[in-house]
């Protein structure tokens, strides 16, 4: 397969087998890591990582895999780059592309890294737009994977805010890999409906289902992954938090969610994640709304159910993947 110079925007740009390849060649990245083994390809090549919303795993991901790969990292939070303010969004992936050999983007409208790609000369990778997540999705299903052994036939469950980017990945890599999708949250915080169609149209020939409800029963005996993000997004207002609380939950993801589910169920989270008081904005809606949990109860975080750091860990294996692929270039070898 080659993927040489290819842009890595969204799951569904990328066929079923191509998905399974840098699933498969992730773990060996990750034994590779394991093992100690140097595996620096790229000693001459340079990579920017440009951040609008700013991050922890993603950028550690993106900063290590490219370290591990040899490469320079130059990273450009809000602060240190004029894109989109005294430089158009074109102009600045001109520059970048002469500069560097490959581009990661993380931020806000899908379309900006559309435009980025759309003028660069070197590969542009989706670290999070407001619509999509890629890297996520594909680290959650290396994580899936090795727990479970296969990923044909099992059942993935997101609850809550299920219009949100992870959950719009998570739907389009599940309905590539057989995987049946439930989104069970609000019914007017559901996906968007064009999404929903395309996915499904994958999902028939995969002989997988996508499921969009609002009842919580459809998890009983089903689910093999339970899987949730934050209520509060970023940026979110706070005006609105007691609404959004409000509604949100009945989906809070407990002991009692996860006895729904398969004896043998997972549960995953992209994090970061309000499971206790240890964050200032725990504490902050603890005072104001009187919750010690959010969206999943520490008792189901900390539980041996819980993947959710061996996931913040493939997500730097499955970047690597990434950019190898995009980079390597088997006649220059």
């Amino acid at each position: 397969m080659n993927f040489y110079n290819r842009d890595f925007l969204k799951i569904l740009d990328f066929s079923e087998d191509e998905l399974r390849y840098m699933l498969a060649i992730a773990k060996k990245f990750k034994q590779i890591k394991k093992e100690g083994r140097n595996h620096k390809y790229f000693p001459n090549k340079n990579i920017v990582i440009v951040f609008e919303k700013t991050s922890t795993r993603t950028r550690c991901s993106f900063e290590v895999a490219g370290y591990d790969l040899g490469m320079g990292v130059t990273y450009l939070d809000p602060s240190g780059s004029q894109m989109g303010h005294k430089e158009s969004i074109a102009d600045t992936a001109k520059v970048l592309s002469r500069l560097y050999d490959g581009i990661e983007y993380r931020g806000f409208d899908q379309k900006i890294v559309e435009t980025l790609a759309e003028n660069s000369d070197v590969p542009v990778w989706n670290g999070l737009t407001n619509e999509c997540h890629p890297t996520q999705a594909l680290g959650d299903f290396m994580t899936i994977e090795e727990h479970f052994g296969r990923l044909d036939g099992l059942t993935l469950a997101f609850v809550g805010d299920t219009r949100n980017n992870v959950a719009n990945s998570l739907m389009a890599m599940s309905a590539k890999m057989g995987v049946n999708f439930i989104a069970c949250g609000p019914n007017h915080l559901r996906p968007d409906e064009e999404v929903i169609k395309k996915c499904q149209e994958v999902a028939a020939r995969n002989n997988c289902t996508i499921t969009i409800t609002d009842d919580l029963n459809v998890l009983n005996g089903n689910a093999d992954v339970i899987y949730t993000d934050v209520w509060l997004s970023m940026g979110e207002e706070k005006e609105k938090w007691g609404e959004r609380i409000e509604l949100l939950r009945p989906y809070q993801v407990n002991k009692e969610m996860m006895n729904r589910a398969k004896p043998d169920a997972i549960f995953l989270h992209c994090l970061p994640s309000f499971h206790d008081l240890n964050t200032t904005v725990g504490q902050d809606i603890h005072e104001k709304f009187g919750l010690s949990e959010m969206e999943v109860t520490d008792e189901v975080f900390e539980s041996e159910q819980s993947l959710v750091f061996e996931q913040a860990e493939n997500r730097m294996h499955t970047i690597k993947t990434v950019m190898f692929l995009t980079l390597y270039n088997k006649e220059e070898k």
